[in-house]
C-alpha cells in the first residue's frame, strides 16, 4: 500500500470538506465585489459535517482554539466555513514552487505554515472576517495539522505531561494526565472526519482496518503505541487508543523519584540483571510493565547481543548491539501472519545472549521458558495477572495454549527452573505506579511452586487528597540464587536484606 503524498490527501481533504460546507453563518458582510464570486463547486467524496449542539459539556483541556471543535455557536461557524474556503484556496491557486514545499512535508512544517498564512490572509482580507491575531495563528497552525499530522489531536500528543490519550468516537476524547482520567474539549467533525486520520496513521505502516479486519495493532512515528478498533464491533464510532511514551528513556532514579520503587530495590534489581537472571514482570493494564521492562533493560551490559521481540516495538534499548523483531498480521487474504511465537523461534537460531519478549500472551510462553531454560539466561518478559501467584496459573494455561498435551506438574517444573524473579506492578487507586513485590521463585515442593517474597509495598492510608501513603520494606529473607551472584562478580552489602529494610 503506497502512502499518499501531501499534495494528494491535500486535494482529497479539501474535497472532502468542501461537500459538506456548513450552513451559512452570521458575520460581517462581504465587500461588494466579493459576494458577487461564483462559488467553485467541488465534487463530493466523503461526508464531513460540522454538527451543531445545543449546549456543549465544561472540559478540563483546551487543547486548541479551533480544531475539530464542535460547533455551538455563530462564530465556530465563521472559523470552519474560513478553514474550508483556505483549504480550497491552497488547493487552487498554489504554484508549483509551493507544491514543491508542500511535497516535502513535516521537514519543511514551518514554510508550510507561512504559505498557508498567505492563503489565510487573503481569505481573511476578502471575506472581511473579524479574527483576533491568536485565533489567526491558531487557524494557521489547525490547518497545519490537518495538513501534516493527526488533526485535532496533534495538541495532545505534543502536550508531554499526557500519557495516553482515548478517543471514544467522534466527540468524546479522555485523556490520562498525572495518572487521572479526563475528559477534554477536544472534538472530530464526524466519523469520516476521525477515519481520515486513521488512515493517515496506518497507511505508512501498510496495515488497514475496514469492516472484515476492524481492528488493529500500530504505532505512530515516535513509536506510541496505537490501537484502534471500528464498527461494527464499536457501537460508540472508532476508538482509537494512544499509549505515549517519554521522548527521553526513564532511569532507575525516575521510578525511585516517582515512587515506583525504592532505591534498595532498584539497586537490587540493577544486580539481578546483571547476574543474569530471568525476570518476569507482571501487572495489570497500564500499571506500567514495559516502562519497568525498559529500565530493567538499561541494565544490560554493552557486550551482550539483545534479541526483542513485540508486537508493536515499545522497548528503546540504548545499547548498540540490538535486534528489534516486530510480529506481522496477515494480508487482505488472510496469509502472511507472523506471530510472536514464530519470532521467539527465529530468535534462538540468532545466537542472542539475552531475549526481551515484549509481553507473552499465548502459546509463545512455552518457546519462551524453554529459551530461559537451554542456556539464555538473563531474559526478560511481561504478562498479564493481579499477583504474583496469578501469573504462574496463568503461564500454565499459556503454555497449554501451545496445543502441547504436557502434564500439570511437566508444566509447572518448567516455569520454577525457567523464572528466577517476578516483579509485580500494580496501579494504585490514585493513579501512581507501584512495585508492590519482588518475590523470588525458588522452585518445586510436591506440586507447588514455592514463592518467596523479597521485597513489599506496604500502604499505610490514604490521605486527605486521595493519594496512598506508604513504604517499601525487605521481608528479611535472603534469596536461593546469591550464588548466581558471585559467578557473576555482583556483590551487595552485609546487611542489605535485613527486615524491614527497603524503606524510600
Amino acid at each position: 500500500m503506497r502512502p499518499k503524498s501531501l499534495l494528494e490527501r491535500l486535494r482529497g481533504d479539501g474535497e472532502a470538506a468542501a461537500a459538506h460546507k456548513p450552513a451559512e453563518p452570521q458575520r460581517l458582510p462581504r465587500p461588494a465585489e466579493a459576494q458577487q464570486e461564483t462559488k467553485t463547486v467541488i465534487p463530493q467524496k466523503h461526508e464531513y459535517t460540522f454538527k451543531q449542539e445545543q449546549q456543549e459539556r465544561e472540559a478540563p483541556l483546551e487543547a486548541s482554539a479551533f480544531a475539530g471543535r464542535r460547533s455551538h455557536g455563530s462564530k465556530d461557524d465563521v472559523v470552519q466555513e474560513m478553514k474550508l474556503a483556505v483549504h480550497r484556496r491552497i488547493v487552487d491557486e498554489m504554484t508549483p514552487e509551493e507544491q514543491a514545499v508542500l511535497v516535502r512535508g513535516e521537514e519543511a512544517r514551518e514554510q508550510i505554515k507561512n504559505i498557508i498564512s498567505v492563503y489565510s490572509s487573503r481569505e481573511i482580507a476578502e471575506g472581511n472576517y473579524n479574527l483576533t491575531r491568536g485565533e489567526r495563528i491558531q487557524l494557521v497552525d489547525d490547518i497545519s495539522n490537518e495538513l501534516l499530522g493527526l488533526g485535532p489531536l496533534e495538541p495532545l500528543l505534543q502536550n508531554e505531561t499526557i500519557t495516553e490519550i482515548m478517543v471514544n468516537g467522534p466527540h468524546q476524547i479522555f485523556i490520562e494526565q498525572k495518572g487521572k482520567l479526563k475528559l477534554t474539549s477536544v472534538r472530530f467533525y464526524d466519523n469520516a472526519h476521525l477515519m481520515s486520520i486513521i488512515e493517515r496513521i496506518l497507511t505508512p505502516l501498510g496495515r488497514r482496518v475496514d469492516e472484515s479486519s476492524p481492528l488493529v495493532d500500530a504505532r505512530l512515528a515516535d513509536g506510541s503505541r496505537v490501537n484502534i478498533i471500528i464498527p461494527p464491533l464499536s457501537l460508540v464510532g472508532p476508538a482509537v487508543t494512544i499509549r505515549k511514551f517519554s521522548k527521553n528513556a526513564l532511569s532507575i532514579n525516575d521510578l525511585v523519584k516517582f515512587g515506583t520503587l525504592s532505591a534498595d530495590m532498584g539497586q537490587f534489581l540493577d544486580a539481578c540483571v546483571k547476574a543474569r537472571l530471568n525476570i518476569l514482570v507482571s501487572g495489570g493494564t497500564g500499571s506500567g510493565k514495559t516502562t519497568t521492562l525498559n529500565v530493567l533493560s538499561s541494565f544490560i551490559p554493552e557486550t551482550d547481543r539483545i534479541v526483542t521481540i513485540e508486537d508493536a516495538a515499545e522497548l528503546r534499548l540504548q545499547q548498540q548491539h540490538v535486534v528489534t523483531l516486530e510480529s506481522r498480521p496477515a494480508n487482505l487474504e488472510g496469509n502472511g501472519a507472523i506471530t510472536i511465537r514464530d519470532l521467539v523461534k527465529n530468535a534462538l537460531r540468532m545466537r542472542p545472549d539475552r531475549i526481551i519478549v515484549g509481553e507473552v500472551r499465548a502459546g509463545e510462553a512455552l518457546d519462551m521458558l524453554q529459551a530461559m531454560n537451554t542456556g539464555h539466561d538473563g531474559s526478560l518478559t511481561t504478562a498479564h495477572a493481579n499477583t504474583p501467584r496469578d501469573v504462574l496459573s496463568r503461564l500454565e494455561t499459556m503454555v497449554l495454549m501451545a496445543g502441547m498435551e504436557l502434564p500439570v506438574r511437566a508444566v509447572r517444573t518448567q516455569v520454577s527452573s525457567a523464572i528466577d524473579l517476578i516483579l509485580q506492578q500494580s496501579r494504585i487507586r490514585d493513579g501512581s505506579r507501584k512495585i508492590t513485590y519482588i518475590t523470588e521463585v525458588q522452585g518445586m515442593e510436591g506440586d507447588t511452586v514455592i514463592l518467596q517474597d523479597l521485597f513489599r509495598y506496604v500502604q499505610d492510608y490514604i490521605d486527605e487528597n486521595g493519594k496512598s501513603v506508604g513504604h517499601y520494606e525487605s521481608t528479611g529473607l535472603r534469596p536461593t540464587f546469591m550464588d548466581k551472584f558471585d559467578m557473576n562478580g555482583i556483590s551487595l552489602p552485609p546487611n542489605f536484606f535485613t527486615s524491614g529494610r527497603g524503606g524510600m
